[in-house]
């Protein structure tokens, strides 16, 4: 029988990285495509402890339907803790949602109709793509250099008249790379002199591996005076656990009131039982200590892959120092195509994603993205040498 899908259907993109994440669970497989915590960092230890303490009352909401907007406590706590960071938590509301992809989700159902166009950056994070694609958007892609998008360029693609424009400033997916402060002023500069409102979504904002960096990553809600053209979504998934599938929006309060409907229709609340162990970390104060744990070992493995990739691989392959995050995205030498580098590397037990994924419109554009949260030590050092070693075979 054939089925007469939507178009919004047909529009609907499998995720690379899903479908590559296939071939990591083998144990003969070194995995550098997934951007993921690894497992064996999960606070386990402090989850049964905060589901020991929990009260009857507090069990009883955890297996209950909740509001919308998400739980109280957990939505209390959170925004005084987004009010220490400096966010306009009085002139905007939280929304909990199902994982950031959700926020994105929902932002996208609000404000696009088929055709409008959304500016993203190039590369960019495929859920995003993937999102927006649903609702039938036109997306450019905005280049990006070592200072984060290219301001000459946006400046270009906002002729377009796009409903909205979605970047990731803070430890980009796919690109690792960070705004610097100059660039964002310049970016804000230019989105002011417009009507046009800016999804930032800082996923991995917390994970930065140098108390120096802090002060050069601020998120543009908390600084821009025109605040309210900021949709600024943030997730606990890198901080706790992706599985719990706790994030939220901070949105003005006419967008918060169409993005609660807009999540009503798809699952009426996120799950209760995430957001009262979401609180409960959050105000025991576990959290902190668990992302100032996480900083340490992601540095780590982060200087690990760093050295190996000088090491190992050729030195035509270049990147720009990712300063927190998950990843190195890494320019290929001439004569190097990712698609034949990615096979040749699966033959040898090494697995990573290629940088058509994040293309706007999935054209090859010479990168390989490498994660190294979940790859101990060894397995990178090991991993990259394989790497380098199909490179300089490829080059020769």
């Amino acid at each position: 029988m054939e089925y007469n899908f939507s178009r919004a259907a047909h529009n609907m993109r499998s995720s690379a990285i899903r479908n590559i994440l296939s071939l990591a669970v083998r144990p003969d497989i070194i995995s550098f495509a997934g951007g993921m915590p690894g497992d064996e960092l999960f606070p386990t230890n402090d989850l049964r402890e905060l589901v020991a303490t929990l009260t009857e009352k507090q069990v009883q909401e955890a297996m209950q339907y909740g509001p919308t907007s998400g739980y109280p406590p957990l939505l209390e706590a959170l925004k005084e803790w987004l009010r220490a960071k400096g966010f306009p938590v009085d002139t905007n509301r939280l929304i909990i949602t199902t994982g950031s992809l959700q926020a994105i989700n929902i932002i996208g159902k609000i404000f696009i109709n088929p055709g409008d166009v959304v500016l993203t950056e190039d590369p960019v994070f495929i859920g995003a793509t993937s999102a927006f694609k649903s609702f039938e958007a036109e997306l450019k892609g905005v280049p990006m250099d070592a200072d984060g998008i290219d301001i000459a360029a946006l400046k270009a693609a906002l002729a377009l008249n796009p409903k909205f424009v979605y970047v990731t400033p803070n430890f980009h997916n796919p690109a690792g790379l960070s705004y610097s402060p100059q660039r964002r002023a310049e970016f804000i500069e230019v989105m002011a002199q417009t009507n046009i409102p800016v999804l930032e979504d800082d996923a991995y904002g917390e994970l930065f591996y140098s108390d120096d960096v802090k002060p050069l990553i601020v998120p543009m809600k908390t600084t821009a005076a025109d605040e309210q053209r900021y949709f600024y979504s943030g997730s606990f998934s890198k901080v706790f656990g992706p599985g719990l599938r706790v994030a939220w929006l901070l949105v003005p309060e006419a967008v918060y009131a169409k993005a609660e409907v807009c999540k009503q229709s798809m699952d009426a609340c996120s799950p209760m039982l995430s957001q009262v162990l979401a609180y409960e970390f959050l105000r025991t104060g576990k959290m902190q200590t668990y992302i100032d744990q996480l900083r340490t070992i992601y540095k780590v493995r982060r200087d690990c892959m760093v050295a190996a990739v000088r090491r190992e691989c050729p030195s035509e392959a270049t990147f720009v120092e990712p300063k927190g995050g998950f990843y190195l995205w890494l320019k290929m030498p001439h004569g190097v195509d990712e698609e034949v580098l990615v096979r040749r590397c699966v033959n040898e037990g090494v697995v990573f994603v290629t940088g058509k994924t994040f293309d706007p419109d999935e054209h090859p554009n010479g990168y390989i993205r490498l994660s190294f949260s979940n790859t101990p030590e060894d397995q990178i050092e090991t991993g990259i040498r394989i790497l380098g070693e199909q490179m300089k075979q490829m080059m020769a």
